[in-house]
């Protein structure tokens, strides 16, 4: 046996010290690959560059607190210490900690989400309904200590006369803030009578307005049936909501003012529409007045019997010529009658009886009579002539 030799497990256990002892927190900078997330929630990926690679996992409790997505071709910055797997004789860093290069996380989790939904259509103008004019029940889905629902409140009552308000509480910010706003929005269905919904808050940092980044807000506002008006945070600041919603307003006290007309501007225009009604009826009627007196002034108004006796003329003269052509249709109708009188005369029968002919037919047939052979002992014949009869029998 070689002096001062070690068995596997000893070098691995001193390696073990050794690594974790010098690399218990570092940050590794890479491009993640061969990423896998478990159904245990863990995520499995390695770190590279051009020459070398190391493996990492981030156990399910911190990745669940991953704002973005992780995949392949990613640039990260990786935190957390190295440790040596002794079964394997490996070593791989417990990721603690991991955000993008270049760009923060929550905004490439921003950029991410923006993306994604943008493909499946949900901030398609298309898609978003109007708002309606005159709104009876209006919900409020914010914090109910907020300033900003005691702008909405005051924006509201001092704009238009709103008795039916509701208030759906709810956080507008940190764990848990964006479950109870999709679920404050499916809440708000089942209330008859709602048209219109206000979600919103104030200003704040990109960590205080993330809830409304949530997938699971946007979607509940997607699905929502009722129009909804997003209002978060300042001008300056847009979230996911912002783009979904029906409606952006670029503060809480403007998505009260969208949402209600004002209501004296509402009456000005009542009163504007009033008077051009009264003007349109006053010009119709102007007109109406104008027509009747030119209708009245012509002659047909002013000497009505000239104008029955015209046309009394013009009956006249349409009978006078109506008689004669009947008369005229009538005598030649006569002549065609006569001239076939004439035609027929002359091929009849009885024409031929008038110059000594007869004709002579079997009394019981009517057959005529053209050779002795159509005639034997005892029939009896009917002879026609000119002026009469004579009935015979053949002996």
């Amino acid at each position: 046996m070689v002096e001062n030799s070690l068995s596997v497990s000893e070098i691995t256990r001193q390696l073990k010290e050794l690594v974790e002892s010098n690399f218990y927190q570092v940050s590794v900078m890479g491009e993640i690959s061969n990423c896998t997330k478990a159904g245990s929630g863990h995520i499995y990926l390695t770190l590279k560059d051009d020459s070398s690679q190391l493996r990492g996992v981030m156990w399910r409790s911190k990745a669940e607190r991953l704002k973005f997505d992780v995949h392949d071709g990613l640039e990260v910055i990786a935190t957390g210490p190295i440790e040596v797997y002794a079964a394997r004789g490996s070593y791989q860093m417990i990721i603690e900690r991991l955000q993008p290069q270049g760009i923060g996380p929550l905004e490439l989790a921003f950029q991410q989400m923006r993306e994604k939904l943008a493909a499946e259509g949900l901030f398609d103008v298309e898609r978003k309904r109007a708002l309606p004019h005159f709104p009876r029940k209006i919900a409020l889905v914010t914090s109910p200590t907020s300033a900003a629902v005691r702008d909405m409140l005051q924006v509201l009552t001092r704009r238009w006369n709103v008795n039916d308000i509701i208030v759906l509480p709810v956080r507008v910010q940190g764990a848990g803030a964006a479950e109870e706003i999709a679920a404050a929005l499916n809440i708000v269905q089942t209330i008859p009578g709602v048209d219109l919904v206000i979600t919103g808050r104030g200003g704040g940092s990109l960590e205080d307005l993330w809830a409304f980044n949530e997938e699971v807000v946007a979607r509940a506002i997607a699905n929502c049936p009722i129009p909804v008006i997003s209002a978060v945070g300042h001008e300056i600041d847009i979230t996911i909501a912002d783009l979904v919603a029906d409606r952006r307003a670029l503060t809480p006290s403007e998505a009260a003012e969208l949402a209600v007309p004002l209501q004296d501007d509402f009456q000005r225009a009542l009163l504007q529409m009033q008077q051009r009604m009264t003007n349109a009826l006053r010009d119709r009627s102007r007109w109406a007045r104008t027509s009747l007196d030119a209708i009245s002034s012509r002659r047909l108004f002013t000497h009505p019997l000239e104008l029955v006796h015209d046309k009394m003329q013009y009956v006249d003269a349409i009978e006078d010529r109506l008689q004669r052509a009947i008369k005229t249709k009538t005598t030649s109708s006569q002549q065609q009658i006569d001239q076939l009188a004439l035609s027929l005369d002359a091929l009849s029968p009885l024409a031929v009886l008038q110059r000594g002919y007869s004709i002579t037919t079997h009394a019981k047939t009517g057959k005529s009579i053209r050779s002795p052979k159509d005639v034997k002992p005892g029939d009896k014949l009917c002879t026609r002539l000119s002026d009469g009869e004579i009935t015979s029998r053949v002996e």
